[in-house]
């Protein structure tokens, strides 16, 4: 994921159509913003917009998949499409590379590019993470970004291979690690690689299921392959991100994955939910729930 700024005043479908993102709703979600949100709406110059791009991971280094393709338009040159229409997250010796141009200054009107976004695959301290590609404002500091975005300022710093903060450049390009959320989908699932920080949300399961940090898993509305969502419950008397309480004791239906052909959903049981220390037990891991009673509606609300 990376966080684009664009120079000029442009629409949520133009940034979209740039970076090849496949759906809207992934833009939407990346951004926390409603799923009923216009493919035009504006996005002022000079706002950073969270853009989830596709990672191929080798060797411990890593570039977008395939996307985005960028076609070459009049007065284009290499070092322009780099600096200035993807804001610095590529060199232009790197798209020269990526394409074969063995002379960067020889482009041709409606050649099309593939631009080579950094992004990472990998675990930060041990744990799941989505990557940020983070371009440094000026005056700005490592413990401001750090806290910006509740990391560590030794973490950003050993990540992006500083010796101190004082190493830090305006319009450089940081890799900041998000915590991605607890998840409870099974390795099986086709959705098994997803990761989701805190102010986004994800739309999977062929566009019938929503999930973010901030709340279990919820049916949505929409689907582009099914005719309809399958199922999705637990039981007879409880549907996917519903929770179920007896005194103490609570149990929440939870997404878990999807194949072809189905929806797979499981149980988290809590046991101590009444002082405050519920201890989780599932048919898996569980996400982080807030957990809401028959909470079945679209929330309204961010791998480089």
């Amino acid at each position: 994921m990376i966080g684009y700024t664009p120079a000029n005043s442009t629409t949520l479908s133009s940034v979209q159509s740039l970076f090849g993102v496949r759906s809207l709703l992934s833009l939407l979600g990346a951004n926390g913003l409603p799923l009923s949100a216009s493919p035009n709406q504006s996005v002022p110059a000079g706002s950073p917009v969270r853009v989830p791009i596709p990672c191929a991971c080798s060797n411990g280094t890593g570039a977008s998949d395939r996307e985005p393709v960028y076609v070459v338009k009049k007065g284009d040159g290499l070092d322009f499409i780099a600096r200035t229409i993807f804001s610095g997250f590529v060199k232009y010796q790197e798209i020269a590379a990526a394409n074969g141009i063995a002379d960067p200054n020889k482009i041709q009107l409606g050649q099309k590019l593939r631009i080579p976004l950094p992004c990472s695959c990998d675990d930060v301290d041990g744990l799941p993470t989505v990557h940020y590609g983070h371009v440094v404002a000026a005056r700005s500091t490592v413990a401001q970004i750090a806290s910006a975005f509740g990391t560590r300022e030794d973490t950003l710093l050993r990540l992006n291979g500083m010796d101190g903060p004082k190493k830090l450049l305006a319009g450089q390009i940081l890799d900041v690690p998000l915590r991605a959320c607890a998840s409870s989908i099974l390795n099986n699932s086709m959705d098994h690689n997803l990761l989701v920080p805190n102010g986004s949300y994800a739309i999977t399961a062929n566009d019938c299921v929503q999930c973010s940090c901030s709340s279990s898993c919820l049916t949505t509305r929409n689907t582009s392959v099914w005719a309809q969502c399958p199922s999705m419950q637990c039981n007879r008397n409880l549907s996917l991100g519903m929770t179920f309480t007896v005194g103490c004791n609570s149990t929440t239906c939870a997404y878990e994955g999807y194949n072809n052909q189905m929806i797979i959903t499981g149980t988290v049981a809590n046991t101590s939910y009444c002082n405050g220390t519920s201890a989780g037990s599932r048919h898996g891991l569980g996400w982080g729930h807030v957990f809401v009673v028959l909470n079945l509606g679209l929330l309204s609300l961010g791998m480089f």
